[in-house]
């Protein structure tokens, strides 16, 4: 059996893995679901990209997680390539589930269109502590459309407010990309979070990985939610030896 950490996306938290969690252990799999620093509510949300990752590198050192397959969901795909050059020896293959993989010197807000880029910054200046509240639109037609409205809102009464400074910090990676550690890219087909065409997922986020394994499944960007079990076969099929 395996380690699992999972690095949930932007507007999420740790607890947002349950159900996908559940099915992992429930076949004997040891699975982690930290919440990432200054996500969730009634936190801190001054941090910066920075503090994201060492929230992660922190958790594996306090719960002496080594051989483990690291997995990181949109947002949180920045994190896993960073805490992979923080301490790579306790990594046994990084999983990007439709996660951003930027390119080297970029930020998040560089790999999303102008659209998005124009929206975050508008909705970060407008708020009290520099952070981005989801659109229901944006959740309901971009995020989520392969729910039933009901699922649909009750996960959008779940998210958080994201901080906005981890969007804007570059990121160099120049030892993520100069790294061995094996990669996989899980791809949700019917995801639209990043439009399909010159801004989608893959190939233009996966190609950046090298040499790496690819695993499919129909959903959308919250397929976590929407099909938990199948997600949870897929983690296992990206993350084999």
């Amino acid at each position: 059996m395996s380690t699992y950490v999972l690095v949930h996306g932007s507007w999420h938290d740790g607890t947002l893995w349950n159900p996908v969690a559940e099915a992992l252990s429930s076949n004997g799999h040891a699975v982690h679901t930290p919440t990432v620093a200054g996500h969730g509510n009634g936190v801190d949300k001054h941090v910066d990209h920075n503090d994201c990752v060492q929230s992660i590198v922190d958790y594996f050192e306090t719960h002496d997680i080594t051989d483990a397959i690291l997995l990181g969901h949109s947002f949180g795909g920045t994190v896993i390539a960073r805490v992979s050059e923080e301490i790579p020896d306790r990594i046994r293959r990084l999983v990007f589930w439709n996660a951003f993989v930027p390119q080297r010197g970029n930020s998040l807000l560089d790999e999303v269109p102008p659209h998005y880029r124009d929206l975050f910054g508008q909705l970060a200046a407008a708020s009290d502590d520099n952070t981005v509240a989801m659109p229901w639109d944006v959740w309901r037609e971009a995020f989520i459309q392969d729910a039933d409205v009901e699922l649909a809102r009750t996960t959008f009464d779940q998210l958080s407010t994201e901080p906005f400074t981890p969007f804007t910090d570059k990121l160099a990676l120049d030892r993520f990309y100069k790294s061995d550690i094996p990669r996989s890219y899980i791809n949700a087909t019917e995801d639209t979070a990043l439009p399909p065409g010159e801004w989608g997922w893959h190939p233009r986020m996966s190609s950046r990985l090298g040499m790496y394994r690819l695993v499919q499944l129909p959903g959308s960007h919250e397929v976590m939610f929407t099909n938990p079990k199948l997600l949870a076969a897929k983690i296992v099929e990206a993350g084999r030896d």
